[in-house]
């Protein structure tokens, strides 16, 4: 835990803080810490639950001795903590519900608490991964938000088990620094227990550790995001040769998978913060944000945006801020939000037609995006432009934004050789040259339908799949860049001189 929360939380108690809130998962980890703080100020620990009552901390869950049955009752609990007269800490675990509506008994006792303790060297520690405040309480409780472990208490744990498996299984495990900063990196997000679980199932089935193993710790992060329904873990085997063109992009985003190591930290480097892409529908900037997940190696959060919108007031942006929250938990990560100009269509009327839920569930997207310092990198996807509110667009929400135009002849060809590869054929049994020639104004999705029909037909025929078959496809099909010739203009005018190429399409240059 970092020495600022420790150092806050005992600042708070030698001032006589009477009622701490300590938000987080990890309870163990909060009672380690508080005994230890204890202990320095020579103080007594006790513990609270609605199971097991009012006992001294470390009771095991099993001994009678010591408990009071009769505090399981928050009320009796609230009692014996005002009777008591020596310097203690008390920790309540999960009391959260009693300061919901209705428990207007508890409320006023745990108030009349507050006052008391003012005076005496007692404090009350809530300990909840949910904070539940009743309005009569907001000015006598302090909430202390407890971070999840950072890099130096995994490293410890880290340490902890290879040497237990060292000592007790007589394997040496050696991690070279560059493999272990991968798995650290991989396991940042993570509780104690989570990181613990998973680095010792690696062991039970590998019997090693490696960078390799971080594919293991990205599958816990995933039972993270499971639990909560707001955002999509993405498992993707896409990778940069399965782009073409956008070299431009390509390179801009290998420069950035450096920044995210400790020696650019240590560098004064901060961690990248996004990119915006915009531009014509199926050129690729969906596969862009799986590539980079797997460039990277972090793991691909999908936002729908549309998932935040509850029925019910102010659930919207509660939805908004707990996906934010769950993002930033199992950083570092690569957040991918598609299609967000759809999201933020109707923003402009919302005060009008949902009461300003969009307008207030995109302005806490907004203030995340400028103001945010967890390792979350943003790929935000659009195209259409009219659609974006001007405030997105501004410097420092993102690092950078791309314009992905129709690919030029070059790079069809990259696009072609790569479909073709990808379905099992030889490139070089089929004219990519003349394929490229005859596709002008397609896209890469169009291309690879063009591929996939090509196939259909040769199946039919009994036949391999030939040139000629991709070659009637391409001339039996009207490409979307023709169909909507004057929003493609638009878009083009648009984006010159605000936006960077992606790749060397025939739009705006800079």
């Amino acid at each position: 835990m970092p020495q600022s929360t420790r150092d806050q939380i005992e600042l708070l108690i030698r001032a006589r803080t009477p009622i701490l809130y300590a938000v987080s998962w990890e309870e163990t980890r909060v009672r380690d810490l508080v005994m230890e703080i204890a202990k320095r100020r020579n103080k007594k620990l006790f513990e609270w639950s609605v199971t097991s009552g009012l006992s001294p901390a470390g009771t095991p869950i099993q001994a009678e001795k010591g408990r009071s049955p009769a505090t399981r009752d928050p009320l009796v609990a609230l009692d014996h903590i005002i009777e008591q007269m020596e310097p203690a800490l008390y920790l309540l675990h999960d009391f959260h519900p009693f300061l919901q509506k209705n428990n207007f008994a508890v409320i006023r006792r745990l108030k009349e608490i507050a006052i008391h303790l003012r005076n005496s060297f007692k404090t009350v520690i809530i300990v909840s991964s949910v904070v539940e405040i009743p309005p009569e309480l907001e000015k006598e409780i302090t909430v202390v938000d407890v971070p999840l472990p950072g890099t130096p208490e995994l490293s410890g744990l880290l340490d902890g088990i290879v040497r237990e498996v060292n000592e007790a299984q007589k394997i040496s495990i050696q991690l070279p620094p560059a493999d272990r900063e991968a798995l650290l990196k991989a396991a940042l997000g993570l509780t104690l227990t989570e990181a613990e679980n998973v680095f010792a199932k690696v062991l039970v089935q590998n019997g090693r550790l490696e960078a390799g193993d971080v594919t293991s710790v990205f599958a816990e992060k995933r039972q993270v995001l499971r639990k909560t329904g707001l955002l999509e873990y993405c498992e993707t085997q896409e990778e940069f040769g399965h782009v073409g063109g956008m070299e431009n992009l390509k390179e801009w985003l290998r420069k950035r998978q450096a920044a995210l190591s400790d020696k650019a930290r240590d560098f004064g480097l901060p961690p990248p913060r996004g990119v915006l892409l915009l531009g014509v529908q199926g050129c690729g900037k969906s596969l862009c944000a799986k590539a980079v997940s797997a460039l990277w190696k972090l793991p691909l959060l999908r936002l729908d945006v549309g998932r935040m919108f509850g029925s019910f007031v102010g659930s919207s942006e509660e939805n908004m801020r707990r996906a934010i929250r769950i993002a930033e938990s199992v950083a570092p990560a690569v957040l991918w939000v598609d299609e967000i100009d759809k999201a933020l269509a109707g923003i402009g009327g919302s005060g009008s037609t949902d009461g300003g839920t969009t307008a207030r569930v995109f302005g806490t997207l907004l203030t995340w995006l400028s103001e945010k310092t967890a390792p979350v990198f943003v790929i935000a996807t659009a195209n259409e432009i009219s659609h974006l509110p001007p405030e997105l667009l501004r410097k420092g929400r993102f690092d950078e934004i791309f314009f992905v135009d129709l690919p030029t002849e070059e790079e069809r060809k990259d696009i072609f050789r790569i479909h073709i590869t990808r379905r099992g054929r030889n490139e070089k049994r089929f004219d990519v040259a003349a394929l490229a020639a005859s596709s002008t104004g397609f896209s890469g999705a169009e291309i690879e339908q063009a591929i996939v029909a090509g196939m259909f037909d040769a199946f039919s025929a009994g036949r391999e799949l030939e040139t000629g078959d991709v070659s009637r496809e391409l001339a039996a099909t009207v490409p979307l860049s023709r169909t909507m010739e004057e929003g493609l203009a638009k878009l083009r005018a648009w984006a010159d001189g605000r936006a960077r190429m992606a790749g060397a399409g025939r739009g705006p240059t800079r």
